[in-house]
């Protein structure tokens, strides 16, 4: 029940409303912009960082992202992209870089034309990481030129400076470094494997992309024969799938017997949203599903799911009734008997992702559903007589269907 408060003195006023400048809200409640300010809140700072990287690599731009996490506990993200713009925006009359730097929801993904698809479970850019960081540093190589801002707790600390010419080898591209603030992360842990984890998967939804994981905190000694002298190695992890989503399918089918060798797999744009996935039958009668919206895992399904699931489940009785395997008297067969044992990957991207659940892991576009189910649709039957009758060897044991 509310307590009414009977205190005639109306104290309320304009000096109790306060107005939280720059990135002072991040700072104020960063559990708003990264989930939390525990592990997975510290992760998503590099994920946020790399999640721009990979948008340059799904516009085409970038080809190799690398991550390095470096002795002190900060982290260097450097990519072979454009280079973040460094010449003055027109509205805030900041060089572009500071602008993306240091302003809540500014960058080329909100509302430009530089990206038709983003990633970022939260959108909400490189700014946050900045905003959460003790310090972090930007280098950017562009236009034949190498420039350079440092950042304290999310505020410039110098206009940004041209530095000099590019290295070679790094003639465009964007490397930041940063480091978390203890202020607001009471522990700074990189778990490596969660790292592996995670862009392990990029690298398979980002087809071509190729990710280096370099970890410096635990060097590896050893003495050169040739040289003489004690030499140092770091532990390198890459990532890189020319087959993006059919190489994710074999990774989930790795050791597993399978019921047929060919995966399936489409990629097709509808109306504005690209659609791909692929998927393959196992002996094992338990699924592996794996579904993503923008390069974002959907652990709780969404509508790409609901789309993917109709889709294959009509096809399937579809072609039963065609082939003469389901009579007229014969029920169809359910959702659950078309996904018996299928290990699939389904990947939608789209321009205005809206996620639901707590955590965020639900896709709710219904339009996400419509494409998914049109793209299929038209697909799995086209792809069906070419698996010689795999199909109902794959889904149902003999005693149910005759032996093909």
């Amino acid at each position: 029940m509310v307590k009414e408060n009977t205190n005639n003195n109306n104290n309320y006023t304009a000096k109790d409303i306060y107005v939280l400048e720059g990135l002072e809200p991040v700072r104020k409640r960063p559990g708003m912009y990264i989930g939390s300010t525990g592990p997975s809140g510290l992760h998503h700072l590099i994920y946020e960082t790399v999640d721009n990287s990979l948008d340059e690599a799904m516009a085409g731009f970038a080809k190799k992202i690398e991550i390095r996490l470096l002795a002190d506990n900060s982290v260097s993200v450097k990519d072979d992209g454009r280079g973040i713009p460094v010449d003055v925006h027109k509205q805030t009359k900041k060089s572009a870089l500071e602008t993306v730097m240091t302003t809540l929801h500014a960058g080329a993904k909100f509302g430009g034309k530089s990206y038709t698809i983003s990633g970022g479970l939260h959108g909400v850019g490189v700014s946050v990481v900045n905003a959460l960081s003790i310090w972090m540093k930007v280098q950017v190589s562009r236009d034949g030129g190498l420039y350079e801002q440092e950042y304290e707790r999310g505020k410039a600390k110098k206009p940004v400076k041209k530095i000099g010419k590019p290295e070679k080898g790094f003639d465009h591209g964007t490397i930041v470094v940063f480091s978390p603030d203890p202020e607001i992360f009471k522990e700074i842990k990189w778990d490596l494997h969660t790292l592996l984890d995670h862009f392990r998967q990029q690298a398979y939804l980002v087809k071509g992309i190729r990710i280096d994981i370099i970890d410096e905190r635990e060097p590896v000694k050893y003495q050169s024969q040739r040289l003489k002298k004690e030499m140092v190695n770091f532990p390198t992890y890459t990532f890189y799938f020319e087959g993006g989503l059919v190489s994710y399918v074999r990774f989930l089918t790795e050791g597993e017997q399978v019921k047929h060798d060919t995966i399936f797999y489409a990629a097709k744009d509808h109306e504005g949203i690209m659609v791909e996935t692929a998927f393959q039958y196992l002996e094992d009668v338990i699924g592996k599903e794996f579904s993503f919206a923008n390069n974002i895992y959907t652990g709780e399904g969404g509508m790409h799911i609901t789309g993917f699931r109709s889709a294959l489940t009509r096809a399937l009785n579809d072609y039963a009734r065609k082939e003469g395997y389901l009579k007229e008297k014969d029920d169809n067969l359910t959702g659950d008997d078309a996904r018996e044992g299928l290990a699939t990957v389904v990947s939608v991207k789209l321009r205005e992702p809206q996620f639901e659940g707590q955590t965020k892991a639900k896709l709710g576009n219904p339009e996400a559903r419509t494409s998914v189910e049109t793209v299929l649709g038209e697909l799995i039957p086209d792809w069906q007589p070419s698996q010689n009758c795999f199909w109902w060897k794959a889904i149902q044991p003999e005693d149910v269907f005759p032996a093909i």
